[in-house]
């Protein structure tokens, strides 16, 4: 019985320390490839995850990596970096690796050129297998002030850029 036992745990940690490799191979994966950037003509039309795009946000398309993933993309030539959000599907074209919205592109200093060789590096703070408490993949913003009373909301909308008095405090 005990050298089963044995025989079990030698296993559990065989497992472990193999995902533990794996993802950290994962973790630091670095892909290099052509990268564009949207025209201004798409301006205001749904990418493939919903949302609208817009040429001042920092987004992009990628082929594999699932929506809402954020990956650092990185200029060789000049050193320029930016963080993106994954929020479409593409690029569409043959020896592109991704495709960066416009205020990207212009954080890379890649306007000019049109199509720049770029580092792609995902950005995750620990690997899938690791998680222990799931990463919500969409962000809602909540006003608090829906949940205040509706004397104090009708205070708060007659202040304007003035500090709230709290009786219990000092000023």
């Amino acid at each position: 019985m005990l050298l089963k036992h044995d025989c079990m745990t030698h296993r559990i940690h065989f497992i472990l320390i193999f995902l533990l490799m794996f993802s950290a191979l994962e973790l630091f994966a670095q892909t290099a490839g052509n990268a564009s950037y949207y025209s201004h003509r798409l301006k205001g039309r749904h990418t493939s995850d919903g949302a609208r795009y817009h040429p001042d946000s920092l987004t992009c398309a990628h082929k594999t990596f699932p929506f809402g993933t954020l990956l650092h993309v990185l200029n060789p030539k000049n050193g320029h970096e930016v963080i993106v959000k994954v929020t479409d599907r593409g690029p569409h074209t043959r020896n592109r690796l991704i495709d960066l919205s416009y205020s990207a592109a212009e954080r890379l200093d890649i306007l000019r050129a049109g199509i720049a060789k770029v580092i792609v590096t995902k950005i995750d703070l620990l690997p899938e297998p690791l998680r222990l408490i799931p990463v919500p993949k969409v962000f809602m913003p909540v006003s608090p002030f829906k949940y205040l009373k509706p004397e104090l909301q009708k205070q708060l909308g007659r202040k304007s850029n003035s500090s709230i008095e709290n009786p219990g405090f000092p000023s």
